[in-house]
């Protein structure tokens, strides 16, 4: 059970979801309003028209039936939130999403969201479930067995959130004995877990989990992509901060299942014009830099030939 009388009231423009169940503790009237883009502030992708793509099976399905399924998060400040009133997802990666949407031939308008955890999403892509995923996926060699990658579209690093007053953790040599929260099936979890096995590790999920143990004193620090942890305390500035540098590379790529090389290759080339037209700073701008980091330069994306 979570202790309510420790739950700072930014918590409640923090989590969402997993927050529902705080609800009589921090749903005051006149709480501070999720921070996160406006509606009217978002890109309008042009949507191609003519596009055909009858070569990728999930192209085809999707067309069949009107829209495309892609899969997220919903639990990560500018990058992949639900809204629990509307069933909106906003961020970064929605507008990645919504933007490659448009680049296949489908209206983003159109493009129905689905929550996959971490450790579901290669079945989810294996057993059709989704079209393709955006959602903090990091590209390695052992996914790629698994599934395919179209990208990268953003360059993250793995690092450490914890509360205000922490003095002792400044970077991963620091968390031994140390609880750290992360999420099930998750690069960041299988890192510590490897590298720093003096942690004591505690897994969830969902990152939105982890982020209410730590500001309930349940755990010391909780560790993932900078880009999720700048969103969390960039929403909690008083009681959370990002600490230390970056260790590790994450490359987000769009999944896409095993064997489909026609729906990857036509992603890379949405990407690569995306990026190219102004679409994916726009897209940036108004979701993720909000927190106020400035927008990087688009990563290289890896065009690997089909096996």
């Amino acid at each position: 059970m979570f202790r309510a009388t420790r739950v700072p009231r930014a918590l409640c423009a923090v989590l969402s979801a997993a927050l529902a169940l705080l609800a009589a503790a921090c749903g005051k009237e006149g709480s501070p309003p999720a921070k996160g883009p406006a509606a009217d502030e978002l890109p309008v992708y042009q949507v191609a028209r003519g596009f055909g793509l009858p070569a990728s099976s999930t192209w085809s399905r999707a067309r069949k039936r009107g829209h495309l399924v892609v899969g997220t998060k919903e639990d990560q400040p500018y990058l992949a939130e639900k809204d629990p009133a509307t069933g909106t997802y906003s961020g970064f990666d929605v507008e990645i999403a919504r933007m490659l949407s448009a680049s296949l031939g489908f209206p983003p308008k159109t493009v129905r969201f689905r929550t996959i955890a971490s450790a579901n999403r290669e079945t989810a892509l294996q057993n059709g479930q989704i079209d393709y995923y955006v959602g903090t996926y990091t590209i390695n060699a052992n996914r790629r067995k698994l599934v395919g990658f179209a990208g990268p579209y953003y360059l993250a690093g793995q690092s450490l959130l914890v509360r205000k007053d922490e003095k002792d953790i400044h970077g991963p040599r620091d968390l031994a004995g140390r609880r750290v929260c992360s999420a099930a099936g998750s690069t960041p979890y299988r890192r510590i877990q490897t590298d720093y096995p003096k942690a004591v590790l505690v897994a969830y999920d969902t990152y939105s989990i982890c982020v209410d143990n730590l500001l309930t004193y349940q755990v010391d620090a909780v560790t993932t992509d900078d880009a999720i942890l700048i969103g969390y305390a960039a929403k909690a500035p008083d009681e959370l901060k990002v600490v230390g540098r970056p260790f590790s590379r994450e490359p987000y790529g769009i999944g896409v299942p095993h064997g489909d090389a026609a729906l990857r290759f036509a992603l890379d080339d949405a990407l690569r014009a995306r990026e190219g037209d102004g679409d994916w700073k726009k897209a940036y701008d108004a979701t993720l830099g909000l927190s106020g980091v400035p927008a990087p330069h688009p990563p290289a994306i890896d065009r690997y030939p089909a096996s």
